[in-house]
C-alpha cells in the first residue's frame, strides 16, 4: 500500500468502523441502526464514485 492508502484508512475507515461499533452497541434492536448506517454509507459511496467517473 502507498501513503495515500494509509491516509485513507487512518482518516476515513478506522473512525467509520469505530463509529459503527459505537452505534451498534447503543442500539438495543440487535444492531439494526448500525446496519442501516453502513448500507447508506456504501450506497452514497457508490453514487459518488459513479458521478465522479461518469459511469466508466
Amino acid at each position: 500500500m502507498n501513503l495515500a492508502s494509509f491516509i485513507f484508512w487512518a482518516i476515513f475507515v478506522l473512525p467509520l468502523v469505530g463509529f459503527l461499533i459505537w452505534v451498534m452497541r447503543q442500539d438495543k434492536k440487535k444492531g439494526s441502526i448500525g446496519l442501516i448506517v453502513l448500507i447508506l454509507v456504501v450506497l452514497l459511496g457508490i453514487v459518488y464514485m459513479y458521478a465522479r467517473t461518469g459511469g466508466q
